[in-house]
């Protein structure tokens, strides 16, 4: 048996014989989270952006409203099976605080209005912050939803930088 798998480091975190972190990427629409998961894929990391397939899923709140949550039962099975090499997971999500304790960092990527305005008028891969509503509602995060994260994040990065850049700084905390 090894005896490093059960330790517990100085940062209150678990102390494995060989790297494999967990890493959540977060931040509002347009910093750049999925982007930056698909170049870390293509460098051989293990990736998973939560926006897409059936790591998320709409619920009803109790006032009637919806909210696109992580699915419990698959996020809670993706942390725990994971073994060997990085996990970068990207989203942005109500409930993952749920599940903060699980990863190693919780990466706050940040960047101004203008910037992530600017991104989502710009992007293809992804039709959301076209319509005014949807650009209300990223203002709106950005005020409301990014203290929060930051708050509870480990490390922040700023987005505004290359995507390069950016990426090379997720990348260190593997």
């Amino acid at each position: 048996m090894n005896v490093y798998a059960n330790s517990i480091g100085s940062t209150g975190r678990r102390v494995y014989p060989f790297p494999m972190p967990k890493i959540l990427v977060t931040g509002m629409s347009g910093t750049g989270k999925s982007t930056s998961l698909q170049i870390l894929g293509t460098r051989g990391h293990r990736t998973v952006d939560t926006d897409y397939g059936r790591w998320s899923h709409w619920v009803t709140l109790p006032d009637g409203s919806s909210d696109w949550i992580w699915h419990e039962e698959a996020m809670t099975d993706l942390l725990a099976g994971h073994k060997e090499g990085s996990l970068f997971v990207a989203g942005c999500k109500s409930n993952q605080g749920k599940f903060y304790p699980q990863f190693d960092h919780v990466v706050l990527l940040s960047a101004p209005a203008d910037v992530l305005l600017a991104r989502v008028a710009e992007r293809t891969n992804n039709p959301y912050g076209k319509r005014p509503e949807e650009r209300d509602a990223i203002l709106h995060h950005l005020a409301v939803v990014e203290p929060l994260l930051r708050a509870t994040a480990t490390v922040e990065i700023d987005a505004s930088a290359p995507i390069d850049r950016v990426v090379q700084q997720l990348e260190g905390l593997a």
